[in-house]
């Protein structure tokens, strides 16, 4: 028999699990997506999203191997957690599917559906009120900036979704496009990872990054003042 459920209690299981911040959205919500990107595409039944965030140092930004090191550790760290919280709703009676946190971009599906299933973390962040993609295709949120990496579990139960997250912060600001070596982000509607291609490598099966100028750029990096 499912357990009740509550957005609250779901937040805490989020948080004692690593989590710094979780938010929560409506499955109806992502009826703009495209096909394939549906939170229902992966779990038919699906009604919420529940969407993790834990932040990393930015002292990683001064070394190019220490932020990929990182970056390998908080996919890693982020994808048990998500499968930790799909665990344990289920075995409250819930339906839920865990999102890995290198989980689908809308923009680069490129026919190859990842282990976990689809859905934009970005996109499913920002519904979920955690913040905004920015003009750099990160999510900004006000108290950690761009330093969060993101995983989810879509389940069953219908939980009170969180506000969306409006902000302006990027309307008079054009630094990261500005800054871009690729000039990947001249057009986010054809952002993809081809832009980028240049600027990472994959060795042991694990990528490297060569650049990251989009998210040390930012002024809002480290937060919102």
């Amino acid at each position: 028999m499912k357990s009740e459920i509550t957005s609250e209690i779901v937040k805490e299981y989020g948080l004692s699990m690593g989590a710094n911040v979780v938010g929560i959205a409506a499955s109806k919500d992502f009826g703009f997506a495209p096909d394939g990107f549906k939170p229902s595409d992966v779990l038919p039944e699906c009604l919420s999203v529940i969407v993790l965030g834990a932040t990393f140092s930015s002292e990683v930004l001064k070394v190019i191997a220490e932020y990929t090191a990182s970056r390998n550790i908080m996919l890693t760290m982020m994808t048990d957690m998500a499968r930790k919280l799909e665990k344990r709703l289920k075995n409250n009676g819930c339906k839920t599917k865990a999102i890995s946190a290198s989980g689908g971009k809308w923009v680069d599906r490129g026919g190859r559906k990842e282990q976990f299933g689809y859905i934009s973390l970005k996109h499913a962040a920002e519904i979920a009120g955690l913040g905004f993609i920015g003009k750099n295709y990160l999510l900004t949120n006000p108290q950690y900036g761009n330093l969060l990496w993101l995983s989810a579990v879509l389940t069953d139960v219908e939980l009170i979704p969180d506000e969306i997250f409006l902000s302006t912060m990027c309307d008079n600001c054009d630094k990261c496009i500005e800054a871009c070596p690729a000039g990947a982000l001249n057009d986010l509607a054809s952002f993809g990872k081809k832009g980028c291609s240049q600027f990472f490598k994959i060795e042991d099966k694990k990528l490297k990054v060569k650049c990251y100028l989009c998210r040390t750029v930012c002024p809002c990096r480290f937060g919102i003042n």
